[in-house]
């Protein structure tokens, strides 16, 4: 009898991890393959190579983009088998301009995936050949306000102990910089008044040299990097849009936690709130930092159940997620960033109608509506990083969908 129910309690047990590795498999990829497509890469170093990605072709991108997390140094963010799970219902089927539907936008404008949720519903999911619910796709700067959220929980658990604390507090080699005497709440707003350059098509810019520089010991590329770089304005009077400073914020939540980025968005984020898939982020190749301001892989719906998240306030079955202080201010117009009276959170772009969003070079988005209790998802490789022209028309895609789904 004792053998008997002790090869039962075995048989469950292999059961249930046969269960949780299902729902947390990610897509492999064949070594040779990969070994290829790195070489294939412009570069020296992995950094040279990962700031090549700004100048890829469009098939470079389409291929890539997919398969960031094998190219390069990744940490994987592990999931479970307690996935918050959405029904789909009565699709919407948007239509704008003269003759504009969701298929001709997504070609139009080299979109790989949408999803949209309205009131814990999918109301639309749509995906572009060779792409599905289990890709894995680079976010590029979505990542920042997924790094902006782990500050907020590190504020809530005590690992970070005010907004208002010197970066030399938490990072050390800042000690006697410019950089240690800007704040925590300076860095999440990018306030910190320190000169940067985030200009995509100049080669030159700091965007595009700061991983260009061989390994300083285990130093991270971004710390090396910026520890030399100066105040041009006085720190909390002017906004200026850096990456730089979003890998800092990842920096300073590994420093102040003693995880990497993966783990910590694991254990707090990913599994607590029931994501489908597993995921990756990419990690400095110097420090093995995980970098904050890019290179988060995940699938569409897991990028939609952030948003999900983002619209519950971080609050699901009892659990708070996210610091109250921190969820107060997140998604506030705390700086006017354009004439039409939009701005910027905490690593959090804000719209004059209240809704918020989470946006990522060559066309990556995640958007919130508050009012609508609306979230919408879009993974791309647009032809150039950014434009006015394509910010426009996904802009048009949004009105459509919030006119279509009233």
């Amino acid at each position: 009898m004792f053998n008997s129910n002790k090869n039962l309690i075995l048989i469950l047990f292999l059961i249930i991890q046969s269960i949780a590795i299902q729902a947390q498999e990610c897509r492999s990829f064949d070594e040779d393959f990969i070994r290829k497509e790195r070489e294939n890469i412009p570069g020296e170093t992995m950094g040279q190579k990962l700031e090549s990605l700004l100048f890829w072709s469009q098939k470079e991108k389409e291929r890539r983009f997919p398969m960031m997390y094998g190219i390069y140094p990744s940490i994987e963010i592990s999931a479970n088998q307690d996935v918050l799970d959405f029904q789909k219902s009565n699709e919407i089927d948007p239509h704008w301009g003269n003759s504009t539907t969701v298929k001709k936008y997504m070609v139009d404008n080299h979109i790989a995936g949408v999803i949209v949720l309205k009131d814990d519903e999918i109301r639309l999911e749509k995906y572009a050949k060779d792409v599905d619910e289990k890709t894995l796709w680079t976010s590029f700067s979505m990542a920042k306000s997924v790094s902006s959220m782990l500050l907020g929980v590190a504020l809530k658990e005590g690992d970070i102990e005010s907004l208002d604390d010197h970066l030399k507090k938490y990072i050390h080699e800042f000690e006697g910089y410019d950089y240690g005497e800007v704040s925590v709440r300076q860095l999440l707003t990018m306030t910190s008044g320190i000169a940067w350059s985030e200009d995509y098509e100049d080669p030159n810019s700091d965007v595009a040299q700061m991983y260009q520089n061989p390994c300083v010991g285990d130093e991270s590329h971004i710390l090396t990097y910026m520890k030399s770089l100066e105040f041009e304005h006085k720190p909390g009077t002017h906004w200026n849009y850096s990456t730089g400073e979003t890998d800092l914020v990842g920096i300073l939540i590994q420093k102040a936690t003693g995880k990497s980025l993966a783990e910590y968005l694991s254990e707090k984020i990913w599994k607590p709130w029931g994501m489908e898939h597993c995921a990756y982020w990419l990690a400095d190749e110097c420090s093995n930092l995980n970098i904050g301001g890019s290179g988060l892989s995940a699938s569409l719906r897991d990028y939609a159940r952030l948003g999900h998240l983002m619209l519950n306030k971080g609050q699901r079955d009892g659990m708070r997620l996210l610091s109250e202080e921190w969820m107060a201010d997140a998604t506030s117009l705390l700086q006017q960033t354009d004439e039409q009276g939009g701005g910027y959170g905490y690593l959090w772009w804000r719209f004059k109608n209240g809704s918020y969003a989470a946006v990522g070079i060559f066309g990556q988005m995640l958007y919130v509506n508050p009012d609508q209790n609306l979230v919408i998802a879009q993974v791309a490789a647009w032809p150039k990083a950014s434009s006015k022209e394509l910010i426009k028309e996904r802009l048009k895609f949004i009105k459509a969908v919030e006119k279509g789904i009233e």
